[in-house]
Protein backbone atom coordinates (compact mmCIF):
# COMPACT_ATOMS: atom_id res chain seq x y z
CA UNK A 1 0.00 0.00 0.00
CA UNK A 2 1.31 3.36 -0.93
CA UNK A 3 1.90 5.95 1.82
CA UNK A 4 -1.71 8.01 3.42
CA UNK A 5 -1.50 11.40 4.64
CA UNK A 6 -4.61 11.79 7.17
CA UNK A 7 -5.17 15.97 8.54
CA UNK A 8 -7.35 16.51 11.21
CA UNK A 9 -8.95 20.32 11.20
CA UNK A 10 -11.02 22.08 13.78
CA UNK A 11 -11.35 25.05 16.01
CA UNK A 12 -9.45 25.21 18.72
CA UNK A 13 -11.28 22.31 21.70
CA UNK A 14 -12.65 20.35 18.54
CA UNK A 15 -11.44 17.05 19.98
CA UNK A 16 -8.88 16.65 17.17
CA UNK A 17 -6.60 14.93 19.64
CA UNK A 18 -8.91 12.85 21.34
CA UNK A 19 -10.24 11.63 17.89
CA UNK A 20 -6.55 11.13 16.35
CA UNK A 21 -5.45 8.35 19.52
CA UNK A 22 -8.97 6.61 18.34
CA UNK A 23 -7.76 5.95 14.84
CA UNK A 24 -4.35 5.54 15.42
CA UNK A 25 -5.35 2.83 18.25
CA UNK A 26 -8.16 1.40 15.58
CA UNK A 27 -5.40 1.04 12.50
CA UNK A 28 -2.75 -0.15 14.74
CA UNK A 29 -4.84 -2.96 15.72
CA UNK A 30 -5.32 -3.77 12.32
CA UNK A 31 -1.40 -4.06 11.35
CA UNK A 32 -0.75 -0.71 9.76
CA UNK A 33 2.11 1.15 10.26
CA UNK A 34 1.02 4.70 11.96
CA UNK A 35 2.71 8.03 12.59
CA UNK A 36 1.40 10.33 14.80
CA UNK A 37 2.70 14.03 14.54
CA UNK A 38 0.87 17.47 15.16
CA UNK A 39 1.44 21.64 14.45
CA UNK A 40 2.97 23.34 15.21
CA UNK A 41 5.42 20.95 16.10
CA UNK A 42 6.71 17.62 15.72
CA UNK A 43 10.52 18.09 15.59
CA UNK A 44 12.83 19.42 17.81
CA UNK A 45 13.43 22.66 16.15
CA UNK A 46 9.46 22.58 15.26
CA UNK A 47 8.75 22.44 18.58
CA UNK A 48 11.34 25.42 19.66
CA UNK A 49 9.26 27.10 17.15
CA UNK A 50 5.83 26.32 18.74
CA UNK A 51 7.07 27.70 21.91
CA UNK A 52 7.46 31.31 20.34
CA UNK A 53 4.32 31.22 18.14
CA UNK A 54 1.50 30.17 21.42
CA UNK A 55 4.06 31.61 24.07
CA UNK A 56 1.13 34.22 25.47
CA UNK A 57 3.75 37.06 26.15
CA UNK A 58 3.85 37.88 22.37
CA UNK A 59 0.96 39.78 21.99
CA UNK A 60 2.64 42.09 19.60
CA UNK A 61 3.40 39.13 17.01
CA UNK A 62 2.31 40.20 13.49
CA UNK A 63 0.44 38.63 11.69
CA UNK A 64 2.48 37.72 9.18
CA UNK A 65 5.28 36.57 11.42
CA UNK A 66 3.00 34.20 12.53
CA UNK A 67 2.07 32.80 9.34
CA UNK A 68 5.99 32.49 8.02
CA UNK A 69 6.65 31.05 11.72
CA UNK A 70 3.76 28.16 11.07
CA UNK A 71 5.05 27.52 7.43
CA UNK A 72 8.40 26.87 8.85
CA UNK A 73 7.45 24.69 11.60
CA UNK A 74 5.95 22.97 9.13
CA UNK A 75 8.62 22.78 6.76
CA UNK A 76 10.59 21.19 8.95
CA UNK A 77 7.86 18.53 9.88
CA UNK A 78 7.67 17.58 6.07
CA UNK A 79 11.04 17.38 5.93
CA UNK A 80 12.12 15.55 8.70
CA UNK A 81 8.66 13.27 9.41
CA UNK A 82 5.83 12.97 6.91
CA UNK A 83 7.74 12.65 3.86
CA UNK A 84 10.00 9.97 4.83
CA UNK A 85 7.44 8.05 6.63
CA UNK A 86 4.89 8.51 3.59
CA UNK A 87 7.90 7.44 1.18
CA UNK A 88 8.24 4.47 3.55
CA UNK A 89 4.43 3.84 3.15
CA UNK A 90 3.47 4.24 6.28
CA UNK A 91 -0.15 6.14 7.66
CA UNK A 92 0.62 9.94 9.11
CA UNK A 93 -1.79 11.19 10.59
CA UNK A 94 -1.58 15.05 11.68
CA UNK A 95 -2.95 17.08 13.83
CA UNK A 96 -3.84 20.73 11.83
CA UNK A 97 -1.52 21.58 8.43
CA UNK A 98 -1.62 24.06 6.00
CA UNK A 99 -5.61 24.50 6.22
CA UNK A 100 -5.10 25.71 9.55
CA UNK A 101 -3.36 28.22 8.64
CA UNK A 102 -5.19 28.91 5.87
CA UNK A 103 -8.12 29.61 8.01
CA UNK A 104 -6.72 30.82 11.02
CA UNK A 105 -4.37 33.19 9.48
CA UNK A 106 -5.86 33.79 6.00
CA UNK A 107 -9.31 34.04 6.72
CA UNK A 108 -9.39 35.38 10.62
CA UNK A 109 -6.31 37.43 10.47
CA UNK A 110 -7.11 38.33 7.04
CA UNK A 111 -4.25 37.66 4.81
CA UNK A 112 -6.01 36.38 2.54
CA UNK A 113 -6.05 32.41 1.74
CA UNK A 114 -4.72 32.54 -1.50
CA UNK A 115 -1.39 33.78 0.18
CA UNK A 116 -0.77 31.80 2.97
CA UNK A 117 -1.44 28.28 0.28
CA UNK A 118 1.52 30.56 -1.88
CA UNK A 119 4.02 31.19 1.10
CA UNK A 120 3.13 27.44 2.04
CA UNK A 121 3.69 25.99 -1.51
CA UNK A 122 7.60 26.38 -0.45
CA UNK A 123 6.89 24.81 3.55
CA UNK A 124 5.26 21.31 1.60
CA UNK A 125 6.15 21.20 -1.84
CA UNK A 126 3.79 18.63 -3.70
CA UNK A 127 3.49 16.96 0.15
CA UNK A 128 -1.08 17.23 0.46
CA UNK A 129 -3.01 15.67 2.89
CA UNK A 130 -4.96 12.48 0.72
CA UNK A 131 -8.34 13.21 2.91
CA UNK A 132 -8.85 15.82 5.77
CA UNK A 133 -11.19 15.27 8.54
CA UNK A 134 -13.15 18.73 9.66
CA UNK A 135 -14.41 18.58 13.12
CA UNK A 136 -17.09 21.01 13.15
CA UNK A 137 -18.10 23.18 16.50
CA UNK A 138 -18.89 26.74 17.26
CA UNK A 139 -15.93 28.47 18.06
CA UNK A 140 -17.20 29.47 21.29
CA UNK A 141 -18.13 26.04 22.04
CA UNK A 142 -14.69 25.05 21.49
CA UNK A 143 -12.93 27.67 23.79
CA UNK A 144 -15.18 26.85 26.45
CA UNK A 145 -13.99 23.29 26.60
CA UNK A 146 -10.08 24.57 26.05
CA UNK A 147 -10.64 26.88 29.11
CA UNK A 148 -12.23 23.78 31.10
CA UNK A 149 -9.01 21.96 30.42
CA UNK A 150 -6.55 24.24 31.73
CA UNK A 151 -4.50 27.46 30.70
CA UNK A 152 -4.97 28.76 27.28
CA UNK A 153 -1.96 29.61 25.32
CA UNK A 154 -1.66 32.86 23.28
CA UNK A 155 -3.66 31.72 20.21
CA UNK A 156 -6.77 30.29 22.15
CA UNK A 157 -6.43 33.20 24.30
CA UNK A 158 -7.83 34.90 21.40
CA UNK A 159 -11.69 37.21 21.63
CA UNK A 160 -14.25 35.11 20.73
CA UNK A 161 -15.26 37.40 17.36
CA UNK A 162 -11.44 35.66 16.44
CA UNK A 163 -12.40 32.12 17.06
CA UNK A 164 -16.22 32.54 15.64
CA UNK A 165 -14.39 33.65 12.47
CA UNK A 166 -11.83 30.59 12.87
CA UNK A 167 -15.45 27.79 12.63
CA UNK A 168 -16.72 30.18 9.72
CA UNK A 169 -13.46 29.94 8.00
CA UNK A 170 -13.55 26.11 8.14
CA UNK A 171 -16.77 25.87 6.36
CA UNK A 172 -16.25 28.11 3.78
CA UNK A 173 -12.84 25.88 3.21
CA UNK A 174 -14.52 22.77 3.22
CA UNK A 175 -17.41 24.02 1.36
CA UNK A 176 -14.32 24.53 -1.46
CA UNK A 177 -12.72 21.60 -1.33
CA UNK A 178 -15.38 19.22 -0.60
CA UNK A 179 -13.50 15.86 -2.40
CA UNK A 180 -11.14 16.26 -0.28
CA UNK A 181 -12.08 17.89 3.57
CA UNK A 182 -14.79 15.78 5.17
CA UNK A 183 -16.82 17.19 7.73
CA UNK A 184 -18.23 15.73 10.90
CA UNK A 185 -20.08 17.63 13.69
CA UNK A 186 -18.41 17.41 16.32
CA UNK A 187 -20.66 18.15 18.90
CA UNK A 188 -21.92 14.18 18.60
CA UNK A 189 -20.36 11.52 20.83
CA UNK A 190 -16.76 10.68 21.10
CA UNK A 191 -17.90 7.12 20.01
CA UNK A 192 -20.68 8.28 16.68
CA UNK A 193 -17.44 10.31 15.43
CA UNK A 194 -14.83 7.88 15.68
CA UNK A 195 -17.05 5.58 13.95
CA UNK A 196 -17.62 7.70 11.46
CA UNK A 197 -13.81 8.80 10.69
CA UNK A 198 -13.22 4.97 10.57
CA UNK A 199 -15.52 4.49 7.84
CA UNK A 200 -14.22 7.37 5.52
CA UNK A 201 -11.00 6.29 6.20
CA UNK A 202 -11.87 2.56 5.47
CA UNK A 203 -13.08 3.47 2.46
CA UNK A 204 -10.05 5.43 1.40
CA UNK A 205 -7.66 2.42 2.36
CA UNK A 206 -10.19 -0.28 -0.04
CA UNK A 207 -8.72 2.05 -2.82
CA UNK A 208 -5.26 1.95 -2.20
Amino acid sequence: MAGLFITMEGPDGAGKTTQIEKLKDYLSCKGYDIILCREPGGTKISEAIREVILNKEFKEMGYMTELLLYASARAQLVEQVIRPALDEDKIVICDRFVDSSAVYQGIARGLGTELVYEVNQYAIGDTFPDITILLEIQGKEGIYRKKNQGSLDRMESEAAAFHEKVAQGYHTLADECPDRIRRIDGTQSIDTIHKQIVQMIEDILRTK
